[in-house]
């Protein structure tokens, strides 16, 4: 009975928080009963001359609970308490308790910003931390700040860590205790191995458990593929007693209701998605099997919306679903992993505003005219993924160059569709119905079909044609929803207005930046108008076509694989984006033939539609064109250049103004310094022909170049009057001659204060000694290297004493 509910002990504490409040944030376990209580004993209260709405985060949870609800006040649904969902509801003039799904909220706050007639709002299950229901929080908490004092705020949440969101709403907690029974754990003795079929080692935890256990089964699985797959695995295996029942979301509901319903005739085993998490209460259930997979919303770059992806569970979410098997008696849970394996499973799962899609929120908020960090939001978006968003939204129209919502905007956020598909739907009318509905879904052909478009079109519009021409199967349940969602989306769509469209020419109106070229070569590699590059299997039918739309890629950030995409013909890409093509001039570095491309090209995007040589490309864009090339090929340093940049650095580090010539300064700043040199060099071997001494030495003043000479002279001359460049590359400026050329030389050579590193060649003009004096030289070292030299070289003067003798590069004259 409703009235020895757990949630029943804080009713009161809770109506006159809301009373002397205005809002609250209410934690209780699962099966306390708050879903079907609360909102009746706030009715009850009277505490609001408004409806009250309640936000479920799914259809079946809200249909369900406006039945139970119904069923309590003795009254059909539809009366006092009623629904609304997507493509349903069931609502009278005498309804005040509305169950309504999240996304249906943010529609009727922007469409009445002041919620008229709405007394209370109630968020259930927050702790799944839905976008929408994070969204609709802000937005209520605006409305409640500005327009509506009297506005009721209501957070439930089962598992939810209270304080951050209480202290987001400035809201006293209430707590709930709750009631459950003892549940046994019982995991597997060995991880599963890694060739182990999920659905088969599933199957075979579920005979087990039957085998050792009493009562109603309920089973986790992560989808309705898994669930028919394990559903066909237990049919000829489990005792005759036992009744396999599906549960998950895109079921006819009357069979969900089967589900939920007790069942005194067999003892029922029912195999359920998350749905089956919260806010459902199934009967007769004593046993939960956990197969360790739930399904989340990701962001998929792939198909450039939301996807369902497959991921393992949390903790949190396991320990809800344990918590079933004890609602009505002690229980027992099975967990398809092992004890050991637990501490690696995360804690909570991740908000989804962190992993979402955000094209609808940054529509949304376009529309309401905030952004991201003017809103009350419990976990702010990540900014670079808002950004991209708003990029799209910009593309098809909806923002405008500032970010505003346009008058087009407003009219896809007016449909319950992604931007993309609203976008096409808008413009091309009830024709695109059908493939809006499809590309939203999962694909309905099995894996291995091939890519094409059409094959799904096709199977949609006649099953049994498509069934006589081609071998993939296709899902009926697929293909009901997909029907069904279709015929929705055109009874809510007016008139193409671009007049009658190619699926083709849809798609690409959803996806302008998915519009693929074919690369050149043997591989069927395409390039998108957005950018990035994608590749069809090699032997899909659509190899051999020169322009694609992609609607679906494997998410793959360097070269993604093609799911989905039709063939499109170049004029009706023309017809669609005539203005968005055109010709530009281009001057690039080609990195791969390492030279200077100037070209013509006719562009859609990143896509070259035409391309054609620029015969009279500019100096000036040749020059641009070639810095990108000196930045990929690196400076070429002649010995000249090299040693002028030395003398410069050593000036600098000595306190002198000069620039810096160090090579990462230099490649910063060569569009200063290099750009006039550039014109005429093109290519890398003209690159190696260029000397940059000049570009550098035109870097300093006159007077710098006379400060430059005086600190750090370029060369030294020698006794004999020869110039011998200095060498600044190393610890000490250096210079290289011929040993008999210093004779006579009897101080050290110096550049200011610094003394040069000498290194004396023989007449051969190998190295003999390397000295900083050479005095000292002369006066220790030079008696062994005459010794040994004169042996080597008697044709040239080795006297006795250097320092008395003449410098001369000359052999000693023949007798």
């Amino acid at each position: 009975m409703t009235d020895t509910l757990p949630i029943h002990d804080v009713i009161p504490d809770l109506i006159e928080t809301l009373r002397q409040a205005g809002r609250a944030v209410l934690q209780a376990p699962p099966g306390a009963g708050k879903t079907t209580v609360v909102p009746l004993e706030m009715l009850k209260a009277d505490e609001t001359d408004g409806r009250i709405l309640m936000l479920e985060p799914r259809r079946l949870a809200a249909r369900a609970a406006a039945e139970r609800m119904a069923h309590t006040l003795g009254e059909p649904v539809g009366d006092t308490v009623g629904y609304r969902i997507r493509g349903e509801a069931k609502t009278g003039p005498g309804t005040r308790i509305e169950v309504v799904t999240e996304g249906i909220l943010t529609r009727m706050i922007q469409s009445d910003p002041e919620l008229s007639g709405i007394g209370a709002v109630i968020f259930d299950e927050f702790h799944e931390r839905s976008l929408n229901a994070d969204l609709g929080l802000a937005l209520c908490l605006e409305i409640a700040g500005a327009l509506r004092d009297d506005l009721r705020l209501l957070v439930m949440s089962a598992t939810l860590d209270t304080a951050p969101v209480a202290e987001l709403m400035q809201a006293p907690v209430v707590t709930s205790q709750g009631r459950s029974y003892p549940v046994e754990m019982r995991w597997l003795d060995r991880p599963l191995h890694r060739d182990s079929r999920f659905e088969q080692a599933l199957a075979d935890l579920v005979i087990r458990a039957a085998a050792e256990t009493e009562g109603g089964i309920l089973v986790f699985l992560p989808g309705e593929g898994e669930i028919r797959r394990t559903e066909a695995l237990l049919r000829d295996r489990l005792p005759s007693d036992c009744r396999l029942r599906p549960l998950y979301g895109a079921m006819p509901f009357a069979e969900q209701r089967a589900a939920i319903q007790p069942d005194s005739d067999a003892r029922k085993i029912v195999l359920a998605t998350a749905i089956a998490e919260t806010s459902l209460t199934i009967q007769d259930i004593r046993v939960v099997v956990d197969g360790g997979k739930a399904r989340r919303a990701r962001f998929d770059p792939g198909s450039g919306m939301s996807r369902l992806v497959t991921e393992a569970v949390t903790r949190a979410e396991a320990t809800q679903r344990a918590g079933r098997a004890g609602r009505l008696a002690e229980g027992v849970c099975y967990r398809l992993w092992t004890r050991a394996s637990e501490g690696a499973i995360a804690a909570h799962p991740p908000a989804e505003i962190e992993a979402a899609d955000l094209a609808g929120l940054a529509l949304d908020l376009a529309l309401w005219g905030a952004a991201p960090e003017a809103l009350p939001l419990l976990t702010p978006p990540n900014p670079g993924s808002y950004a991209e968003a708003q990029s799209l939204l910009r593309m098809l129209g909806a923002l405008d160059e500032t970010n505003r919502i346009t008058a087009h905007g407003r009219s896809l956020a007016a449909l319950p569709l992604h931007p993309r598909l609203a976008h096409m739907l808008s413009l091309a009318g009830p024709d695109a119905a059908p493939l809006a509905a499809l590309l939203a879904d999962r694909d309905p052909l099995a894996r291995g079909a091939p890519v094409d478009l059409t094959l799904r079109l096709g199977v949609l519009a006649d099953p049994r044609a498509y069934a006589d021409r081609h071998p993939w199967p296709a899902n009926r349940g697929a293909l009901g929803r997909i029907r069904d969602e279709a015929r929705r989306l055109a009874g809510q769509t007016r008139r193409a207005r671009k007049g009658a469209m190619s699926a083709a020419e849809m798609a690409a109106l959803a996806y302008p930046d998915r519009v693929g070229l074919r690369r050149p070569g043997e591989a069927p590699r395409y390039v998108l108008s957005g950018g990035k590059g994608a590749m069809l299997p090699e032997a899909d039918p659509l190899c051999a076509t020169r322009l694609i739309v992609v609607t679906d890629l494997d998410g793959d950030s360097r070269e993604a694989r093609i799911r989905q995409a039709i063939a499109l013909s170049e004029s009706e890409l023309r017809g669609l984006y005539a203005d968005q093509i055109a010709w530009t001039q281009l001057c690039i570095w080609d990195k791969r033939e390492r030279r200077v491309e100037a070209r013509r090209q006719e562009r859609f995007g990143a896509l070259v539609l035409d391309d054609r040589i620029w015969k009279d490309a500019p100096g000036e864009d040749v020059a641009r064109a070639m810095l990108d090339g000196v930045r990929d090929l690196g400076l070429n340093w002649s010995d000249a250049a090299r040693r002028f940049a030395a003398r410069v650095t050593l000036v600098r580090n000595a306190g002198g103004a000069l620039p810096d010539m160090s090579e990462a300064a230099l490649l910063d700043s060569a569009e200063q310094w290099l750009l006039p040199y550039l014109p005429n060099i093109k290519t890398a071997q003209d690159w190696r022909r260029f000397d940059m001494l000049d570009a550098l030495r035109a870097r300093l003043s006159w007077e710098e170049m006379q400060a430059l000479d005086a600190a750090a002279p370029a060369h030294f001359t020698t006794p004999l009057g020869r110039k011998i460049p200095i060498d600044y590359a190393g610890e000490h400026p250096e210079i290289s001659l011929r040993l008999q050329e210093m004779f006579g030389q009897t101080t050290h050579p110096c550049v200011g204060r610094t003394p040069l590193r000498v290194t004396l060649l023989s007449p051969a003009g190998r190295p003999v000694q390397t000295t900083l004096d050479l005095p000292g030289f002369w006066a220790s070292s030079y008696a062994d290297v005459r010794k040994d030299m004169r042996g080597r070289y008697p044709k040239h003067p080795w006297p006795e004493d250097p320092t008395e003798a003449d410098p001369t590069l000359r052999a000693k004259p023949r007798r």
